[in-house]
């Protein structure tokens, strides 16, 4: 299917299973995640119906959810506003190199600017070269921060 046939728009509850199994792919590569069909779920209607996320989809004429984008408004103490935490990036296999990740970049960098964020951020797992390379090349910058975490 062309590139031009996909769409990018809000996800919906409709979506939920789509967005699942992407979710699952993209944690069988960042070893710091465990797929749990049950977490996911409720993480991804947590944001769907709290009113400060944002999940994008990248879908085909039939529905089929190929990419997904999640954001989630912050509040930044440095930059005296909102941010906006880019929670995960993933596009199916079969349609990566396409430009739909960009897509879905662009997308959610223009929710930001329509909340207000001044600074959009995300994590990426430091062996996922590929997906560091999209970032960087879309103009992201890699800083000295490190991300830590502790579960409660």
């Amino acid at each position: 299917m062309p590139i031009a046939e996909i769409t990018v728009r809000s996800a919906t509850h409709k979506d939920l299973d789509g967005l699942i199994s992407l979710l699952a792919s993209l944690f069988s590569i960042e070893e710091d995640f465990l797929v749990d069909e049950e977490k996911q779920r409720r993480g991804l209607e947590m944001m769907l119906n709290n009113g400060r996320g944002r999940i994008l989809t990248a879908a085909t004429a039939d529905g089929t959810v190929v990419g997904m984008c999640s954001g989630q408004l912050t509040v930044s103490t440095v930059e005296g506003g909102p941010a906006v935490l880019i929670e995960d990036v993933v596009v199916h296999e079969d349609w990566r190199g396409q430009g739909i990740g960009a897509r879905l970049m662009d997308g959610i960098s223009t929710w930001a600017a329509e909340n207000e964020a001044v600074r959009l951020q995300l994590l990426a797992d430091i062996e996922n070269i590929p997906a560091l390379d999209f970032y960087k090349h879309l103009g992201w910058q890699q800083t000295q921060l490190t991300c830590l975490r502790k579960r409660l």
